[in-house]
């Protein structure tokens, strides 16, 4: 029994010390197992859906560029040192001031071509744009800027009043950044086929990546009194409009319509290019949808939209971090490619380089791309050098992230 009982706990210490030696060695191969299972897993983590090839890194070329964008040493200039530090979107304005900025035979035929904006040779500075930034590997998303806007002294205001909307005073006009301007009443048919027929021209006739509306694709809530809307209301609510502007049935209604034509224009321009980018640049969304009727989380959400960037042109980084961190934005990130606008500057404000860091830091922390406004201000218009801007710009985008060209 004794030589037994020996035997026996010779055997257990050594199965418990075989136990231990395996449990050694398996200790590496378990926390590389741990490892590279957190690692997988935070690979697929949805808060950073962008890949790399679809992160905005963008720049949009205003009026205030013409100056850039009319010679074309001084384009090819402007595109190569965009591809150096790594950017990867320009957004050209096509339509300001109730006028477009190319040779337009919907614009000819409107009567609201008295002149067209040529290059210093007389050349097409949009087709010269897209061409030299194609050859470095960027994409040209021309920007409708004015939307349903128009100032009040355009041919187009002055030639067709009936395509114009008004307050319940009658009044027209309201003050923009731009000025004083008009709405051009996006529930009009004929508006809407005007508008519609400017987008197709540029989707048909150049080789632009997309098209891009800002935040005057929509109607201020004052806005929608006039006698076409109201005939319209009346017919299909059985009710006048409501005297209180912001009264959510009516706001409904005058959203819906506003989204309503985007769906159509969404699926005329895809009609013709069906990978063109349909791009948004609106403010934020209870802003937008509550002052301006542009519900543009719906677009999203009816898969019109392939591109988002909200403008938030805030100094105070406190409130710019609250505005990219909202839900919408968040809801968006999932879907589609999502940035920020960011102010870089303007001609009688410029912006200090450090704001504009801490915002592009902020933008990238929440996996959010970014877009300037605009191209001049990036170098000029500064408290700072013109090498001192360009060497913090070089730090934003340290390597590259090419878009996919449509076709």
């Amino acid at each position: 029994m004794k030589l037994n009982l020996r035997s026996h706990n010779w055997c257990y210490r050594q199965a418990v010390a075989c136990r231990q030696i395996s449990l050694k060695h398996l200790l590496p191969v378990l926390f590389l197992i741990s490892l590279i299972t957190i690692l997988l897993v935070e690979s697929f983590n949805p808060a950073v859906a962008q890949l790399p090839r679809q992160e905005i890194r963008g720049v949009w070329m205003t009026n205030n560029d013409f100056d850039t964008l009319k010679h074309r040493a001084k384009v090819q200039d402007a595109v190569s040192q965009l591809r150096r530090l790594n950017f990867n979107t320009i957004y050209p304005v096509v339509w300001n001031s109730g006028y477009v900025m190319y040779p337009s035979a919907v614009a000819k035929s409107t009567g609201i071509q008295p002149f067209v904006l040529r290059g210093s040779d007389g050349h097409d500075i949009l087709a010269d744009l897209i061409d030299k930034a194609h050859r470095q590997n960027l994409l040209v998303i021309p920007w409708f800027e004015f939307g349903f806007m128009a100032p009040p002294t355009s041919e187009l205001a002055l030639n067709y009043p009936d395509w114009f909307t008004q307050k319940q005073d009658g009044s027209q006009t309201s003050i923009s950044a731009a000025g004083e301007v008009m709405w051009l009443n996006p529930f009009h048919p004929e508006v809407q086929q005007f508008i519609t027929n400017l987008v197709l021209e540029i989707v048909t006739q150049y080789d632009a990546d997309g098209i891009q509306f800002d935040d005057h694709m929509s109607l201020p809530h004052e806005f929608g009194y006039d006698q076409y809307t109201v005939a319209l209301y009346t017919q299909e609510t059985q009710n006048k409009p409501p005297s209180n502007p912001q009264d959510l049935e009516w706001v409904r209604w005058r959203a819906d319509k506003i989204t309503a034509f985007m769906v159509q224009l969404n699926e005329a321009v895809k009609a013709i290019k069906p990978q063109a980018i349909f791009s948004v640049s609106p403010n934020y969304y209870d802003f937008a949808y509550k002052f301006q009727l542009q519900d543009w989380l719906t677009w999203i959400r009816q898969n019109i939209v392939d591109e988002l960037i909200v403008q938030v042109y805030r100094p105070n980084l406190q409130s710019f971090i609250a505005n990219i961190s909202r839900s919408e934005m968040q809801e968006a990130q999932q879907l589609i490619p999502t940035g920020v606008g960011i102010m870089a500057g303007l001609r009688n404000k410029p912006v200090p380089m450090l704001q504009i860091k801490s915002q592009v830091r902020a933008a990238q922390e929440r996996g959010l791309g970014v877009a300037f406004f605009y191209y001049e201000s990036l170098w000029n218009y500064a408290p700072e050098t013109l090498t001192e801007r360009q060497s913090e710009f070089q730090t934003f985008f340290p390597y590259t992230a090419f878009r996919t060209r449509t076709e």
